[in-house]
Parts: structure tokens; sequence; C-alpha cells
């Protein structure tokens, strides 16, 4: 099934990812809210744990035969240094930096939170433009998912009545 996207698309898988996140952060026990700061998205508290983190969301939508396209996350070309931003905007919320990602595609969507810190040390990888991706490559989803360092879930869509 391809997925024929609207005119307000991006915004609208943007804030679906960014709530689905706080749905389950909230389930997961901690205090959420979605803000609107340069560099994070989400800022979210853990009472048991005392652990507050600043969160930046990226989200996307993948047609058949794009699944396994890379997610850029981070932008370090010249005046664009995102995973700055995020950082700056951490420390002014006292929070650790993370970033989710929420990718969809036509039948299913992941969703992956981990540490900045984290990636850095172990996914990091540079496209060689001054981007830093996420890899969807089956490898990768996999290793994503035996990873505890990296929360993920997936959800699985099934249309019984949608046809237009």
């Amino acid at each position: 099934m391809e997925i024929v996207k609207s005119t307000r698309h991006q915004k609208i898988i943007g804030d679906f990812g960014e709530n689905l996140i706080c749905n389950w952060l909230s389930r997961s026990g901690f205090e959420v809210t979605i803000v609107d700061h340069t560099g994070i998205d989400i800022v979210a508290y853990h009472p048991a744990t005392k652990r507050r983190l600043g969160i930046t969301v990226k989200s996307r939508t993948r047609n058949v035969g794009k699944e396994t396209t890379s997610v850029t996350i981070f932008s370090n070309r010249e005046g664009e240094n995102d995973n700055q931003k995020v950082i700056d905007a951490c420390q002014a919320f006292s929070c650790e930096p993370w970033v989710g990602i929420y990718v969809e595609a036509a039948d299913y969507a992941d969703v992956y939170l981990t540490s900045i810190e984290y990636y850095q040390q172990a996914y990091r990888s540079s496209t060689g433009r001054g981007f830093r991706s996420w890899k969807m490559t089956p490898a990768y989803q996999t290793r994503y998912q035996e990873d505890k360092m990296v929360k993920h879930i997936r959800i699985e869509f099934h249309a019984t009545n949608w046809e237009w």
C-alpha cells in the first residue's frame, strides 16, 4: 500500500511521533510535557529515579521500498549544529539529552529512544556531508532491538475498512 501524504503530513507525523513517545514515557511512570523550544521537543521527569530527559524527536514516513532509508537526526553543516542545540537546551532545563526516532511504513511503525551520549558511543556515523544518521537496515534494526540501552516499540497497522 502506497502512503499518499497530505500537504500537512510532515507536521502531523512530527506531532504524532512526539505524542506517541510522551504516551510511552507516561505509561512508564514519567511526567512528560511537549515543549516548543529550539533543540528539544519533550521534557520528561521520572520521580522514582529523579532523571530528567530532554528529548529531540525525529519522525519520518517511509513508502514501500524505502523502509530501510536512514533517518537524519543531526546536521553539522556550517551554521547548523543540531546536536549542540539539543545539548544547550538540555543544559537550560537541567536535562539529559536524548533522541527519539519515529519511523512509520505502510503496515508498521518503530519508535526508538536512547541518550545522545549512548548514540554517539555506539551508533554515531556520518554520511560525509555533515549529517549524522540513524540507520534502518535490517541488521541495525536487529541490533537496536537487542540493545538494552535503546528503548524500542513496534506498532503494527491493520486497516480493516479504510479504502477511499
